[in-house]
């Protein structure tokens, strides 16, 4: 009996120091790795390809990596917020020099035959300094706000310029998510974007886009410090954006005004832009409720989708596992976020609540738009599945990041620990 309590005991210390750790999710994160791997094995099997055991492999070291970041203290990151700014950007500027090329675009640094890409650490990076640069405001400011975002510039700039157009949308993402998080005006939020919206609504309806720069004058009127300015400079802003983005559209070629809306209509060009989408909804609809059974998908068998094992990762699931394998997957997604919004209302301090929110609007923007990409409601932008997709650096940057929330969790005081 004594030597039973003395090994619980033994137990019990090895394990003490993640005891406020947030179980769940790191079970949910593992749960997905390893069904991920076993998803890349499905569509690459006839391929002789062993990207399933990289993955399982790079989510090992990640894993190793969140379980050492999550019994660190974070809050040292405030003090480390622009050294991890300034190498980040370093790191982006060095792709542009000794950057690898792959599918039109110069993202990947070679280092020993390990393709590193930066852009996805910059944005576990980026969370970090965004969350140092709001903890401490209450209120923030219209000079705080557009400060932080010329901040936040420079890198989403090197990230475009690649040219990664997901991974910029993830930056736009992670910064609504916080600066909403940190008491940002929303009203200021919705005038950040509105440009955005006028060049779509210009291109779309005339008298839709004469409402909306009214909409967005309102907006303006009611939330920001100066009405009179403001209300002006709103409504010209728009106006121009309305007008530059007509102008540029027109000039954009044929096709490549067919890689922006052929989700809308992919049967215009089914050899083409069209391809991914109309082969992945085809795939998506012959699994049905239960699916074809794991290795058994026609479409995921005889390759009919490229990049099956990456972005549209999937089609693959909807086609071997059905309509009840959708449900699970999007079911882990959302304890993930549960969870994550669980821990950002019980973290010790503003920066721990931040980075939760941080890490919750980059996945759960990227989870959105890769199902919407491949059920056809959205295009075709790279941005991979979290924790499903194959991509050695990605993962390890979802890893990280699962790291630095786990080390807010593992410091909570026990009377908020949510059960």
């Amino acid at each position: 009996m004594l030597q039973r309590i003395q090994v619980r005991n033994r137990w019990k210390s090895i394990f003490k120091p993640w005891e406020e750790a947030d179980p769940w999710l790191f079970a949910a994160c593992i749960g997905l790795t390893i069904f991920g791997g076993i998803m890349i094995r499905s569509v690459e099997i006839n391929q002789g390809l062993i990207d399933w055991w990289r993955h399982w492999v790079t989510g090992g070291v990640g894993l190793f990596l969140a379980i050492i970041i999550s019994r660190c203290r974070y809050q040292i990151l405030i003090q480390w917020k622009w050294p991890i700014y300034i190498l980040i950007n370093l790191s982006l500027i060095a792709v542009r020099f000794i950057g690898t090329t792959g599918l039109g675009a110069q993202r990947w640094i070679n280092i020993g035959g390990f393709y590193l890409q930066p852009s996805e650490f910059a944005k576990v990076g980026m969370i970090v300094t965004l969350a140092a640069l709001l903890h401490d405001k209450t209120v923030p400011t219209v000079g705080n706000m557009l400060r932080m975002l010329a901040i936040m510039a420079v890198p989403w700039g090197l990230i475009f310029a690649e040219p990664n157009l997901g991974t910029s949308l993830v930056f736009g993402a992670i910064t609504m998510g916080m600066f909403y998080w940190g008491n940002v005006n929303p009203g200021w939020l919705i005038l950040l974007f509105s440009p955005l919206f006028s060049v779509l609504l210009y291109n779309l309806s005339t008298p839709i886009w004469v409402a909306w720069v009214v909409i967005a004058g309102i907006i303006a009127w009611r939330s920001l410090p100066w009405p009179w300015l403001g209300t002006f400079g709103a409504v010209l802003v728009n106006v121009v954006s309305g007008h530059v983005g007509h102008i540029f559209w027109n000039v954009l070629q044929d096709y490549q005004k067919m890689r922006l809306t052929g989700f809308l209509n992919p049967e215009k060009d089914p050899l083409g832009s069209g391809y991914h989408l109309i082969q992945s909804r085809i795939a998506i609809g012959a699994g049905e409720l239960k699916g074809r059974g794991l290795f058994h998908g026609t479409q995921t068998q005889l390759n009919f989708i490229p990049e099956q094992h990456t972005d549209f990762i999937f089609s693959a699931i909807g086609e071997e596992l059905g309509f009840i394998g959708c449900i699970c997957v999007l079911l882990v997604f959302w304890i993930i976020c549960f969870r994550l919004v669980m821990l950002a209302q019980t973290a010790n301090d503003n920066f721990g609540s931040l980075l939760a929110i941080g890490v919750l609007s980059m996945l759960i923007f990227q989870v959105f738009v890769n199902i919407g990409m491949n059920i056809g409601l959205a295009p075709v932008t790279g941005i991979p599945l979290p924790f499903l997709s194959y991509g050695n650096a990605s993962l390890l940057s979802n890893f990280l990041a699962l790291g630095l929330v786990e080390a807010v969790a593992n410091q909570r005081q026990r009377k908020k620990r949510w059960n």
